[in-house]
């Protein structure tokens, strides 16, 4: 087939075609004599592999898979997967924990102590940033946002994270990725500080709080099944690039000019 006819069948221009072949998201075309490219039934499905890669991981990570496996480095392109299920996992448990934490805060009175105790003792903001896989400009930038709002140690001033302060980081980090803007994390984190405080939910940033949780919980269940439908599409593949039956060379040559 053509390259417009392998795009058309994708939604895409023949340039986006051309491009993946060159960044090496499909395998390379086999030309003819006068040189057009010749694509193949094994390239649609390298392309719809792609395509669903870049839905359930994002493009950058999508090609990375790609790449790997056409250099026959398929462990590579399985760790940029797992990697990627490994993150959906920690955004799911960090989700469940937010919500946990807040269904507490407005189920029992609030405890004076809650604040300051945590189980691994407070941390420092390199140990905080090293957590979330961020820079400690990222946390001080949080910070001037009013995100975060951390206790200074007596003495020498450092920022001292403890157990409210990383829940709320760990949000902050959730949304982020999400998308959200700043200014609308640091609204729905202070519903959370008001929570802490009073053990109510009420009024419009319990909307605001909500909403957030609610639309992420939503995002994190289209990614999973993004996921599902690219692990599918990947093994498809695989398969077919396994597979020695020649394709079908009909109609694979355009015509003249």
């Amino acid at each position: 087939m053509r390259p417009a006819d392998l795009a058309r069948g994708h939604g895409l221009s023949t340039q986006a075609v051309r491009n993946y072949e060159r960044d090496g998201f499909l395998p390379p075309a086999e030309r003819t004599p006068s040189g057009y490219r010749v694509y193949t039934p094994l390239h649609a499905a390298a392309l719809r592999a792609f395509l669903a890669l870049v839905t359930a991981y994002g493009h950058q990570r999508a090609g990375r898979i790609m790449n790997a496996v056409h250099r026959g480095a398929l462990d590579d392109a399985l760790d940029a997967v797992d990697r990627g299920h490994a993150r959906l996992l920690r955004d799911r448990e960090t989700l469940a924990a937010v919500r946990q934490a807040v269904g507490h805060l407005a189920a029992e009175p609030p405890h004076p102590a809650a604040a300051t105790a945590t189980a691994g003792g407070p941390l420092t903001v390199g140990e905080l940033a090293r957590r979330l896989g961020v820079t400690p400009a990222t946390l001080r930038n949080w910070e001037a946002a009013g995100i975060l709002d951390p206790a200074r140690e007596p003495g020498t001033g450092y920022r001292v994270f403890r157990e409210g302060d990383i829940r709320d980081a760990e949000l902050a980090h959730l949304l982020r990725r999400g998308g959200y803007p700043l200014d609308r994390i640091a609204t729905v984190v202070r519903q959370i500080r008001a929570t802490a405080r009073t053990g109510a939910v009420t009024g419009a940033g319990a909307d605001a709080l909500t909403r957030a949780l609610d639309d992420w919980q939503r995002q994190l269940t289209a990614r999973g099944a993004a996921m599902l439908t690219a692990a599918a599409r990947l093994a498809d593949y695989l398969s077919a690039c396994d597979d020695p039956t020649p394709p079908d060379p009909a109609g694979a040559q355009p015509p003249a000019g």
